[in-house]
């Protein structure tokens, strides 16, 4: 922490900058191209077939979350850094927040972690039948999209002080803090509804339109950068 106390605010966003374009590659491919490219919902046989035609492909989806949750270590421990100096406690909050989804998210990784154990089913899962061990897949396949879900609860809560901290700062534009603060109600209001009510499909969708606040802040930081007072 005091090597971090010694960065100015300048080089943390120069660092956040780097940080996020990578931070988004590795969740992009991770969360979303791999699961896509693999998974067919309500197929376990086709599902099956293609993670075991394509297993590294898979296995670096599994090592790009957990990367993807380093980076964000990072990336909350320089924004801290950089609104340090706006408010203290609401910068802490952020931090704390922001943390707590990553073990979350890393213990997540299991299910997928299990699901190439079942699928390769050697040693004491040889006793059951080709079948079952792809219905236990699918039913692991299930078990990381709700861990992701809950994660989720987390990927909102810690935009709270964050977008207070956007819009006290004075380094974006204040809309973008609001936006931001609507993100977090995107992403905990959505979990907790995806939970209770799976099936209202419209009410998720705008929810997750909801979220696009944190998506503005990313491209508003790696364009524009943020606009620090002179030293």
């Amino acid at each position: 922490m005091e090597k971090l106390d010694n960065l100015s605010q300048r080089q943390a966003v120069t660092i956040l900058r780097f940080l996020y374009p990578i931070w988004m590659v590795f969740g992009i491919f991770s969360i979303m191209y791999v699961p896509s490219t693999l998974i067919v919902h309500g197929d376990a046989a086709t599902t099956a077939s293609n993670i075991l035609a394509n297993q590294f492909l898979f296995r670096m989806g599994i090592v790009g979350s957990l990367i993807t949750q380093l980076i964000f270590i990072l990336a909350v421990l320089f924004l801290y850094r950089l609104f340090e100096p706006i408010n203290k406690s609401h910068s802490l909050l952020m931090v704390v927040l922001g943390l707590v989804s990553v073990p979350i998210a890393m213990l997540n990784a299991l299910n997928e972690v299990a699901v190439l154990l079942l699928l390769n089913g050697t040693g004491h899962l040889t006793v059951f039948e080709p079948s079952q061990l792809q219905s236990l897949m699918m039913f692991f396949l299930d078990l990381n999209e709700q861990g992701i879900i809950i994660a989720s609860i987390f990927w909102g809560l810690w935009l709270f002080p964050l977008g207070y901290l956007i819009y006290k700062s004075g380094y974006f534009p204040k809309i973008i803090g609001i936006l931001v603060i609507i993100g977090g109600f995107g992403y905990t209001l959505g979990s907790f509804v995806h939970l209770l009510l799976p099936n209202l499909e419209v009410l998720l969708s705008v929810f997750g339109i909801m979220t696009f606040g944190e998506v503005i802040f990313l491209g508003w930081l790696l364009i524009k950068g943020a606009k620090l007072p002179q030293s």
